[in-house]
């Protein structure tokens, strides 16, 4: 009876990790792009349009995320789509950030 619980609770612990392992690249990712985010609206590199736009962005990304690990498992053509969206989202930070346009 022991051996049952226990092959169990494996069981159901091991298909909860990849979930959490696969999220985990992604959910850093987009802590530092949140960072980066703050860091050009509170230096004044971003203007409330491009702010608005940018966060707009990262909750597409954010409902993504959710979509894809909604089953328990990121598909890798899930991941390839995530990706490709940060990689769009930290592009339109980094051009936000840098194009020279300061408020006063």
């Amino acid at each position: 009876m022991k051996k049952i619980v226990i092959a169990a609770l494996a069981v159901i612990v091991g298909s909860a990790m990849p979930s959490v392992a696969q999220t985990y690249r992604s959910e850093a990712r987009e802590s530092r792009q949140e960072y980066r985010i703050y860091r050009g609206a509170a230096r004044g590199d971003l203007t409330p349009q491009e702010l608005r736009q940018i966060e707009r962005q990262q909750r597409h990304i954010d409902r993504s995320q959710s979509r894809a690990t909604r089953d328990g498992y990121i598909s890798p053509k899930e991941r390839r789509r995530i990706e490709r969206q940060q990689d769009r989202a930290s592009r339109n930070i980094y051009r936000k950030n840098n194009n020279g346009r300061y408020i006063d």
